[in-house]
């Protein structure tokens, strides 16, 4: 994929006209011009150009909407320059890392440089944008569809070490969840964190068979049913007297939904059960290639939820890593299980910032779709931050209150709480509020309910696997931490 991004600066203010011969037709490496264009920018934009090219607008119909792109010929018929439309945006400074995201696959073979600089977070997104486009998960077929072919020069002022580093994060997250359950089991899932404690100098270690039912006893519940046995796998890169960032992410490597078993239908996407994982597995090393100045620790509970004459059951009762009971009202309500006794662990050593990652809710799909992932924080003005960086990376999360009124939901009659409520309602909130019950030391607090998924086929986000968060929550961790 970064093979399509070339590291060479462009000479700003390319003109696409008069009709020049296609040598001739980019910069001084015979790149093609690629000119970004707002609707409010056409007119004079077109005013610029040849006739011969005005001409070849009008009868190709072409309108700079958002997405459409319009290849100009020169005299010859070889390509000269490329529109690429902006809609309705205000600047093109303004276009986000989808605008490129499916030039890569769109364009014809060749090389291609912006035509004016961008400012430097702009031109960042828009190379990000170009390699994110050019993911394809292909290992699996005997006969890959060759990549595409188009290559951009990086833009000046693009951050370069970033950009590399946030595409080949994300290309990790959504390699692990695109993977099929029967080749990445908890094993394999623990193994990736093992190997990325090695490729950066850290250390991890990994708790299993009778020592994880003693010192995590819910995760050990949850994977009991399977033949691939559960584990906790922890990794920590110190730095003596930095801030200290613990992530955690869900790992649920398929969710039959254990004993209350899931139709089959809301069984087919079960293998991104473990996205919270691997977007934390993602975050990880897009903070450790950037050299990000904290100490951090990653926690995954990697288990399979399976059926069994050993799985766990509806009414059981299992007391905690933090030694609170849990009534089990729900074996489908499994994630906020195994993450209770990774928050307890983690929650116990107090960092400075405390983020768990998670495909959760049901409900939080329905509140907010798959786009959006739902945000809770123990500090609102917490909330309003990541809110806000989230925003400006185009990477969003959506608050939503740790409301404490219905907190009742979650009571037991025979144990110290219920991992489920009794009603339909507020599901979201309902399981942020279980997960808040094992963190009670940690001031700084952020619990993200994502999908993990695309649902549906999009210029840099094709069907499939989605690293959400990744690039938010990375900018929110170096705008609070250096």
């Amino acid at each position: 994929m970064n093979a399509n991004l070339i590291t060479r600066g462009i000479t700003p203010g390319i003109t696409p006209g008069p009709i020049a011969p296609a040598s001739a037709a980019g910069d001084s490496t015979g790149a093609t011009p690629l000119w970004l264009v707002t609707e409010a920018q056409y007119t004079a934009r077109r005013a610029a150009l040849h006739p011969a090219q005005s001409a070849w607008l009008d009868s190709t119909g072409f309108q700079p909407e958002r997405g459409r792109i319009a290849l100009l010929p020169d005299e010859r018929g070889a390509l000269a320059a490329v529109l690429v439309g902006l809609g309705g945006l205000r600047d093109t400074g303004d276009a986000s890392l989808w605008e490129a995201a499916g030039l890569a696959e769109r364009l014809p073979a060749g090389s291609y440089a912006l035509a004016e600089p961008l400012p430097p977070a702009g031109a960042t997104r828009f190379a990000l944008g170009w390699l994110l486009g050019g993911y394809r998960f292909q290992r699996l077929r005997s006969s890959p569809k060759p990549a595409p072919a188009a290559r951009l020069l990086l833009p000046d002022g693009a951050d370069e070490r970033y950009v590399r580093a946030a595409a080949d994060a994300c290309a990790l997250a959504r390699d692990l969840i695109n993977a099929p359950a029967n080749e990445l089991g908890p094993a394999e899932l623990a193994a990736a964190v093992q190997s990325l404690a090695t490729g950066f100098g850290g250390s991890a270690n990994v708790v299993e068979g009778e020592q994880l039912a003693q010192q995590y006893p819910l995760v050990h519940a949850v994977g009991q049913g399977s033949a691939r046995a559960p584990r906790m796998v922890s990794a920590h890169w110190p730095r003596p007297g930095a801030p200290r960032v613990t992530l955690v992410g869900k790992g649920v490597v398929f969710d039959t939904g254990g004993l209350d078993l899931k139709p089959s239908a809301a069984m087919l996407l079960m293998k991104k059960d473990m996205g919270g994982a691997a977007c934390a597995i993602g975050l990880a090393r897009l903070l450790l290639s950037m050299g990000a100045p904290i100490e951090l620790r990653l926690l995954v509970p990697a288990v399979d939820n399976s059926v069994g004459g050993a799985a766990f059951r509806p009414g059981d009762v299992w007391r905690s890593r933090k030694g609170l009971t849990v009534e089990i009202g729900n074996t489908d309500a499994e994630g906020r299980l195994v993450l209770a006794d990774a928050l307890s662990d983690a929650d116990a050593e107090r960092p400075d910032l405390l983020i768990d990652l998670a495909t959760l809710t049901g409900a939080a799909r329905t509140a907010l779709g798959p786009e959006l992932p739902a945000l809770f924080a123990s500090d609102p003005a917490l909330a309003e931050q990541a809110r806000r960086v989230a925003e400006a990376e185009g990477d969003p999360l959506w608050p939503l209150p740790l409301w404490a009124g219905y907190d009742d939901e979650l009571a037991s009659r025979i144990a110290d709480l219920n991992n489920v409520s009794p009603g339909p309602f507020a599901g979201a909130i309902i399981g942020a509020l279980f997960l808040k019950r094992f963190v009670t030391a940690t001031p700084n607090w952020l619990h993200v309910d994502l999908y993990a998924w695309n649902p549906k086929e999009r210029p840099g986000r094709p069907l499939g696997a989605e690293a959400q968060a990744v690039r938010a929550l990375y900018a929110l961790i170096r705008e609070r931490l250096g």
